[in-house]
């Protein structure tokens, strides 16, 4: 097709301004992600649930497994969205508290996030259970669990702290190992490792703190410290009557559990707490024009060198 130019050249497309304000989705429980209109990707952030605290001089439950994934594909489709419950609090002596529950955003290229792994109790010595943050050690010497298991990169956790006296050890946290019990003295307890901080949600939050370590505590001798919970919802460990009990993990935050002390009745291990799932969808601003232009005009925009 020829005109009073010398011609045209390009394909005739049709005209149109793609306006889109950016949208943020946060999903306390499990449901389903649809996108906006003109979204294909997004910045995802996946938190699975905590691991509880295990009971009698237990260890801290590690935090949920934490990702944030950006530019991340995000399909027209509904995507299904799996918010992992954080672990049950734990009442049964020498035995590990339990792990959370995975997160997942699953998309055709899934982000999974790794329940936080149990501490361990009070009996033989015996490691942290391993998951997205590792859980504590016992209240002997014994090793944390460890974190980013299954690795992914990068990681979603850090190990839980081992135990080199009668304390328990802390939680791992999204952002720090948990810290070691019996550090200072035999029988303190060990922090729960600090979380992670994220905008994500249009001011910075911090998620994914580790569970503090249970201590010993007994009639007429002082209470030893406890552990306390990490940054980001770690519960804080328990130190003697009263409030012998772990601490629950925040929910929503993916934080571990804390630890029970040695003071019968109260030496429950803390719940974990609950895990999260937000999708942030950038602005979109995007004019598509028609396309044709005449010979002249791409003479000069040649000659000019802004023809690309």
């Amino acid at each position: 097709m020829a005109n009073s130019n010398g011609g045209i050249v390009g394909v005739d497309n049709a005209p149109f301004d793609a306006d889109q304000d950016a949208v943020i989705t946060t999903f306390n429980s499990s449901g389903t992600f649809t996108a906006a209109t003109y979204t294909t990707q997004a910045t995802v952030l996946v938190v699975a649930g905590g691991g509880g605290g295990a009971a009698v001089i237990g260890g801290g439950g590690g935090a949920g497994g934490y990702r944030e994934i950006a530019d991340h594909p995000v399909p027209s489709s509904g995507v299904p969205i799996t918010v992992g419950g954080g672990a049950a609090s734990s009442s049964a002596p020498n035995s590990p508290g339990a792990n959370g529950a995975n997160s997942v955003f699953g998309a055709a290229s899934p982000i999974t996030s790794t329940g936080g792994g149990g501490g361990n109790g009070d009996g033989a010595a015996a490691a942290g259970n391993t998951g997205g943050s590792g859980g504590g050690a016992n209240g002997n010497p014994a090793t944390g669990g460890a974190g980013n298991t299954p690795p992914t990169s990068p990681s979603q956790g850090n190990n839980g702290g081992n135990s080199i006296g009668s304390g328990g050890g802390g939680g791992g946290g999204a952002g720090a190992v948990g810290v070691n019990g019996g550090a200072g003295h035999p029988q303190n307890a060990g922090a729960g490792g600090a979380g992670t901080a994220s905008s994500i949600s249009g001011s910075s939050v911090t998620r994914g703190g580790g569970g503090g370590g249970g201590t010993v505590a007994s009639d007429g001798n002082p209470e030893y410290s406890a552990g306390s919970g990490g940054a980001g919802g770690g519960g804080e460990g328990g130190n003697g009557t009263p409030g012998g009990d772990g601490t629950a993990g925040s929910t929503n935050t993916g934080g571990g559990g804390g630890g029970g002390s040695y003071s019968y009745p109260s030496m429950i291990g803390g719940a974990g707490g609950s895990g999260v799932v937000i999708v942030n969808e950038a602005a979109v601003g995007t004019v598509n024009t028609s396309g044709i232009w005449d010979m002249n005009a791409l003479y000069d925009n040649v000659k000019a060198g802004t023809w690309v």
